[in-house]
C-alpha cells in the first residue's frame, strides 16, 4: 500500500489578523494555541519515515527521536501536520525552548545524536492529511480533526507526540492568547471547521503577540552580498552592563546602503572593539562580519517574547529614538509573559 498523497507538500498557511475572531454561527471556528517551533509534515510509509519542513525541505536526520515516534505510535500509512518543539525547564515550569530547537539543525550527526540526547523533540500534531490509502484533504477539518484524535488518543506523555488542544469558544481561545504566552507559545490560529486542507494557502487566521521595546544599536552585519548592512544587533542594559539580546534582519535595500553611512563614523577599533559586546554562538543572525559601533543610536522595535536576555526571534524595525538615551533601554524594563507550564498546556 502507497501513500494517496505525492510528498512533499507544501502545508496550510495562516494569514495574520489583529485579533480572535468571532464566528458568525457556533462551531465556525475550531481555536488551536499557535506553537512556535518547526513545522512539521510527519508520514510514514511501512518502515519508511520522513519529516518535511514548511518549505518541503527533508527534517528527519535532524530528529531522528520524532522519527521514531512516529514509526512507533503511528499507523503503517499516515501523515500528519504539526510542530516539532523542545521543552525546557523543571516539572510543573516548563516551556518551549526555542534556541535549543534552533540548535538541533546541524550538519555533523554526531552533534546531532548529542542534542537529540540532550534536548529531545517532539511533535505536536494539528492536523491529519492521510490514512492508509485515503486523501482526507478534501474532508472538512472538522472530519479531519475527529479522526486525528482518534488516532492520537491513550498515547502516554512520554510518546513524544501529542495532539494540540482545540476548541469551539472563542472566549476560551482568547484565555488561552493570555496565558500561554507563558509557556512559550505565541498566540492563537483559527481554523474554519468545514475547510478542507489547501496545500500552500493561508486559509487559516493567526493572531500573534506583539510588543516594542526600546534598545540600542551595538553593531551591524554585512548584507550577503557584502554591500551595506545586512542586520543592526541590539543590546540592553543589564546591571549597568550591555548585552546582546538579538537584531533586526529586514531591511529595504535602499535602506541597506543609506545604513552603512550613518554608522560609519560610529565604528569601533582596536581595544576598543575588542571590548564591545557582541553576538553568541547562538545567535540566529550570526555572528559572521559583525561591526561593533559606539552605542550611541536607539531605535524602537516590535517582537513577539523576550526569552531570557534575548527576543525570542528576529525583531522589526519600527522607528529611530533620538529623544532616548541609551542608557534608559534597561533589559528590566522589558515586558515579559507571566510563566505558564507548558505540561499543562500539553495535558489538555
Amino acid at each position: 500500500m502507497a501513500l494517496p498523497l505525492r510528498l512533499p507538500i507544501e502545508p496550510m498557511l495562516a494569514r495574520a489578523v489583529p485579533a480572535v475572531p468571532d464566528p458568525d454561527h457556533p462551531g465556525q471556528f475550531s481555536y488551536e494555541p499557535k506553537w512556535d517551533g518547526f513545522r512539521c509534515l510527519a508520514a510514514r510509509d511501512g518502515s519508511d519515515v520522513t519529516l518535511w519542513s514548511r518549505s518541503r525541505r527533508p527534517l528527519t536526520d535532524y530528529f531522528p527521536e520524532v522519527a521514531d515516534a512516529v514509526r512507533r505510535h503511528l499507523p503503517p500509512q499516515v501523515v500528519v501536520d504539526g510542530e516539532i518543539v523542545v521543552r525546557t525547564g523543571e516539572p510543573g515550569a516548563e516551556r518551549l525552548d526555542w534556541e535549543a530547537l534552533s540548535l538541533r539543525i546541524h550538519p555533523a550527526a554526531r552533534r546531532v545524536r548529542e542534542r537529540a540526547a540532550l534536548t529531545p523533540a517532539e511533535l505536536v500534531c494539528f492536523d491529519l492529511l492521510a490514512l492508509a490509502d485515503v486523501d482526507l484533504t478534501p474532508l472538512p477539518y472538522a472530519t479531519r480533526r475527529d479522526a486525528l484524535t482518534q488516532l492520537l488518543d491513550g498515547l502516554p506523555p512520554e510518546a513524544g507526540l501529542h495532539l494540540t488542544r482545540a476548541t469551539t469558544h472563542p472566549a476560551e481561545a482568547r484565555a488561552w492568547f493570555e496565558r500561554f504566552e507563558g509557556a512559550g507559545l505565541d498566540g492563537v490560529v483559527a481554523k474554519r471547521t468545514d475547510a478542507p486542507y489547501t496545500p500552500g494557502r493561508r486559509t487559516m487566521l493567526k493572531i500573534k503577540h506583539e510588543r516594542t521595546a526600546d534598545a540600542v544599536v551595538i553593531g551591524y552585519g554585512l548584507s550577503r552580498n557584502g554591500s551595506g548592512v545586512g542586520s543592526l544587533h541590539l543590546g540592553l542594559y543589564d546591571d549597568g552592563a550591555l548585552v546582546h539580546v538579538g537584531g533586526i534582519g529586514a531591511f529595504p535595500d535602499a535602506a541597506r546602503a543609506q545604513l552603512a553611512g550613518v554608522l560609519a563614523p560610529l565604528v569601533l577599533t582596536g581595544a576598543e572593539a575588542d571590548a564591545a559586546p557582541r553576538p553568541n554562538e547562538v545567535s540566529r543572525l550570526g555572528p559572521r562580519d559583525f561591526v561593533p559601533i559606539r552605542p550611541d543610536l536607539v531605535v524602537e522595535v516590535a517582537f513577539d517574547q523576550l526569552e531570557g536576555k534575548r527576543f525570542r526571534h528576529a525583531v522589526t524595525f519600527r522607528r529611530w529614538r533620538p529623544d532616548r538615551e541609551p542608557e534608559s533601554c534597561l533589559l528590566e524594563q522589558v515586558e515579559r509573559a507571566p510563566a505558564y507550564d507548558l505540561a499543562a498546556v500539553l495535558r489538555g
